[in-house]
């Protein structure tokens, strides 16, 4: 698996992070990229800017979705983007 290049913001006890992380589980399994989980209420300033947002999935460090993630578009982001290294 490569380094991460998705990041989902998450929180304890919401539904739609839990359907965001599976999504993002299955579709980086098929691509081979690497991802990664973080709970906003750990970060103040993750706090404040994304609160009403969770979840959110960025690619290579830039907002990719909020609220919910579509497969294909997620798909199409890493595969049409070289990681930037």
């Amino acid at each position: 698996m490569s380094a991460a290049r998705v990041r989902v913001l998450v929180r304890d006890g919401c539904h739609l992070c839990e359907e965001a992380l599976a999504v993002v589980e299955r579709v980086c399994a098929e691509t081979g990229d690497g991802w990664v989980v973080e709970d906003v209420d750990g970060d103040p300033e993750l706090l404040r800017r994304y609160s009403d947002q969770v979840p959110v999935t960025f690619v290579d460090d830039r907002q990719h979705d909020f609220w919910r993630v579509d497969a294909d578009r997620l798909r199409r982001a890493l595969t049409a983007q070289a990681p930037r290294g």
